[in-house]
């Protein structure tokens, strides 16, 4: 994330002009752009094949509560700032209820995949937290992308006649992927994929065929390509080895090559000069408060109020504050439909950079203090 802002007008373009004009020249960004949202759409389908609601099952209630509270508590304080933001930094010709929603849903977000390599990388995903986490992300997840798919109805549409019918198409879509594709999925794959055998390359290309014409269909309904890239993940035959072999081709090719090109292009996008005067920099810094006492406060005092000890409540809060690569994948949607100004663009870039850094160093806190508290417990 840091390196795409650095490859961007804030650094690379600001140091030297020239060499950021032949890197990035005017006519490539089309294809950037293009480029980069593959990436995107086949990262969607990743985070889609590991979205797995029977894990929200030993967890229900604490999922249920910390994911609700921790989407509603930041997005009313997202909106209640919108009325202190939008006559300054809200894009020409939007609304203010388009800018104040996606405002609060970019408040709201958790990035799923990124929590969940937080925890295999420090050995939590086993744990209680651990688990708890995951459930909880994942119906924030669930909730989150719903909000966003209103809100891009709506502005789509630009009517309340035609944002209704698109949401309606969406549901018609949605249910038709669950409960009539999806329970056919695993037998379609037992014939195409006999026991024993890897999948072959018609497999994979039919799985891509799938993957995008799910993309179109959201696309021409009126709701991002990316919902329809998700909700083909989610439909994807429960078989282990088959979702490990679609996982590894599709999420290595996008991670090593088309990411970077959708990191770069937000790069490219925010422009830290544009916050100018101190008074920039303390709208940021309020935005990235806001968002952390909203995300982390709410998802750990609803934790509490479940029945979690108060460390592992702000270690689940914690977690639940990351935000990294879903963020921008929000954030590069509201400058799309002409929601977000370049200026707030930025500073919600930084805050989407400052919470995901803040998520290693806040967990080693909880992991030092929770050490402490085991070593004054035990006997002399």
């Amino acid at each position: 994330m840091l390196a795409g802002i650095l490859l961007g007008p804030s650094f690379v373009g600001w140091v030297s002009p020239a060499f950021f004009q032949f890197v990035f020249p005017a006519p490539s960004l089309g294809t950037l752009r293009m480029l980069s949202q593959i990436g995107v759409c086949l990262f969607m389908f990743v985070v889609g094949m590991g979205l797995d609601v029977g894990q929200l099952r030993p967890h229900a209630r604490t999922a249920v509560l910390v994911s609700q509270v921790s989407i509603m508590f930041p997005c009313l304080l997202g909106v209640a700032i919108s009325l202190f933001l939008f006559s300054t930094l809200a894009a020409p010709h939007t609304t203010f209820l388009a800018f104040a929603l996606f405002i609060g849903i970019s408040m709201s977000i958790t990035a799923f995949p990124v929590l969940a390599r937080i925890l295999e990388e420090r050995g939590l995903t086993k744990t209680a937290l651990g688990s708890t986490a995951i459930a909880c992300a994942a119906a924030d997840d669930v909730t989150a992308w719903s909000l966003l798919a209103f809100v891009v109805a709506i502005v789509k549409a630009g009517g309340l006649a035609a944002s209704a019918l698109s949401i309606g198409l969406v549901l018609v879509f949605v249910g038709f992927m669950l409960f009539w594709i999806k329970p056919r999925m695993p037998r379609w794959f037992s014939r195409a994929v006999p026991s024993g055998s890897a999948p072959s390359k018609g497999v994979m290309g039919s799985v891509l065929t799938f993957l995008f014409a799910s993309a179109l269909v959201t696309d021409v309904i009126g709701i991002h390509a990316l919902f329809g890239s998700f909700i083909a993940g989610v439909v994807m035959p429960p078989q282990a080895g088959l979702r490990q072999f679609l996982k590894v081709r599709l999420e290595h090719f996008s991670s090593a090559f088309l990411l970077p090109l959708f990191f770069a292009f937000t790069g490219l996008r925010t422009q830290v000069g544009l916050l100018g005067a101190p008074t920039g920099w303390v709208i940021c810094a309020g935005l990235i408060l806001v968002a952390t006492v909203g995300k982390l406060g709410g998802a750990m005092i609803a934790a509490r109020m479940s029945g979690v000890s108060w460390l592992d409540s702000f270690a689940l809060g914690v977690l639940m504050n990351t935000r990294g690569l879903v963020e921008l994948v929000a954030l590069n949607i509201g400058y799309d439909l002409g929601i977000l100004s370049p200026r707030i663009f930025t500073m919600l870039v930084i805050m989407a950079l400052v919470t995901t850094g803040l998520t290693g160093p806040l967990l080693g806190l909880t992991e030092y203090l929770r050490g402490r508290k085991v070593l004054a417990a035990s006997p002399a």
